[in-house]
């Protein structure tokens, strides 16, 4: 399974896969710059990424606590692509540990990240991962699908490192289906790409892959021929981890044709490159190799002898010190994690108080601008009673100028109307006086008629 994993990657992360090789024996000067907080978020990421990066094939327990980390960082800085990257370690660590479910998983919110902030570059390869995946739990489907998803967007932006681990994913899809016709189609299609750019990282890896079909096709002269190859290819470039891979797998082809002396041969060469480098699980992958071709050849000493040093690497991986290591980096997590919880926390109350406060400020504004408005409405209706006062007196001060005019002219009618009565008396007197007169010559004329 090893294998297939380390083609696809070294043919599309080559950059990257050097830069974490470098850094290996910086991993303290890398904590150094994460745990520096005077560092900017973005450096204190790179450290942390890579950190993470360095663990993700011996330790990925460790290398799923520390991209938790750098996941919690990046949430904090709001730098998504770090994010995104720390989901996909989780993914690819999940992925080396068995747990193909809790992989997809972390692929998919990977994906998602990086659509979001449309990286398409990483939204290929997280296709490819899902893919992979996919391929190991026998979904042989949609491990097609993810690739040929992964395939075109490397097409429409031109990517050829990108097309090449496409074809290759297509490629080891059919490979795992036995269809070796179709795998091999691919795969020259995949090395085609990676000599047209000149990449010779890549097309070592490719011949590495035509190698294997060819192994399991049983046509282990051209399975030879082409591990022949990739190994020169990787001489050429000083490329120890792609030798060792070579001679594993020719050690592989040799066993199997029965020519247990160049299977030790490279098994032999495979352990010495692997301790060089200090490559604990290529080295224990050799052992078990050796120890199958020795017991292959009755030397059953050699085999146990070697049987026990694969067991001791296995558990190695996982001693006190590496648990202790992981203990203290989970408990920092814990702690980190619990303080970032209260800084939440308390910036929820600060900003709750805030909000509180804030209400309370809207409240006030309103009672005050209410109580402004009814002033106002005080005032401009205060404004409209002075002015009706104002007219209410000029129209008070008319009425008693011309209530004492109307006073003088009834004074005067009344003196006139007097001298008018005062008048009527008199003629009224003097008619009295003259109707007597005549009532008197009347009567005096009525006697002397009678007289008669």
């Amino acid at each position: 399974m090893k294998k297939f994993i380390y083609i696809l990657f070294i043919s599309y992360i080559s950059c990257l896969t050097s830069y974490i090789c470098s850094a290996q024996n910086n991993a303290d000067s890398l904590w150094k710059v994460y745990n520096n907080k005077s560092n900017s978020d973005t450096n204190r990421l790179k450290a942390i990424y890579t950190l993470a990066n360095i663990y993700l094939t011996n330790n990925p327990d460790t290398a799923i606590i520390i991209a938790e980390q750098e996941i919690q960082l990046a949430k904090q800085s709001n730098q998504k692509t770090y994010e995104a990257k720390a989901l996909n370690i989780i993914g690819v660590s999940y992925k080396n540990q068995g747990d193909y479910p809790k992989a997809i998983n972390y692929y998919e919110k990977a994906l998602k990240g990086f659509e979001e902030i449309k990286d398409k570059k990483w939204v290929g390869n997280c296709y490819i991962n899902i893919g992979f995946v996919s391929l190991y739990q026998s979904n042989y489907t949609k491990a097609l699908e993810c690739n040929l998803k992964a395939l075109k967007i490397f097409e429409e932006t031109n990517n050829k490192i990108g097309m090449a681990a496409g074809y290759t994913g297509i490629g080891i899809v059919y490979e795992y289906q036995s269809n070796y016709p179709k795998a091999l189609e691919y795969d020259f299609k995949a090395f085609k790409i990676q000599e047209e750019i000149g990449n010779k990282k890549g097309m070592g890896a490719c011949y590495t892959n035509i190698g294997i079909i060819y192994g399991d096709e049983a046509n282990y002269s051209k399975s030879l021929e082409y591990y022949l190859k990739a190994l020169k290819i990787r001489m050429e470039m000083n490329d120890k981890h792609g030798i060792g891979i070579c001679y594993g797998s020719m050690s592989g082809i040799y066993l199997k044709l029965a020519n247990y002396k160049l299977a030790i041969q490279y098994g032999d060469s495979e352990l010495m490159l692997c301790k060089e480098m200090g490559d604990i699980d290529g080295e224990r992958e050799a052992y078990r190799n050796l120890s199958v071709v020795y017991s292959k050849t009755n030397r059953y000493k050699e085999a146990y002898e070697y049987h026990v040093k694969f067991k001791a690497l296995t558990d190695s991986i996982f001693n006190a010190d590496n648990s202790k290591q992981l203990g203290d980096l989970k408990t920092n997590f814990e702690v980190e994690k619990r303080e970032a919880e209260l800084k939440v926390k308390a910036e929820a109350e600060q900003e709750k108080l805030k909000a509180v406060s804030l209400e309370e400020k809207k409240k006030q504004q309103v009672i005050i601008a209410a109580v402004a408005g009814v002033l106002i409405l005080v005032l401009v209706f205060s404004m409209f009673l002075y002015k009706r006062f104002r007219i209410t007196e000029r129209q008070k001060l008319i009425i008693e100028k011309q209530k004492q005019k109307v006073d003088e002219a009834y004074a005067m009618l009344h003196e006139k109307n007097k001298e008018v009565m005062d008048s009527i008396h008199y003629a009224k007197r003097i008619q009295t006086t003259l109707i007597t007169s005549e009532k008197y010559i009347e009567n005096s004329l009525n006697k002397l008629i009678k007289g008669k």
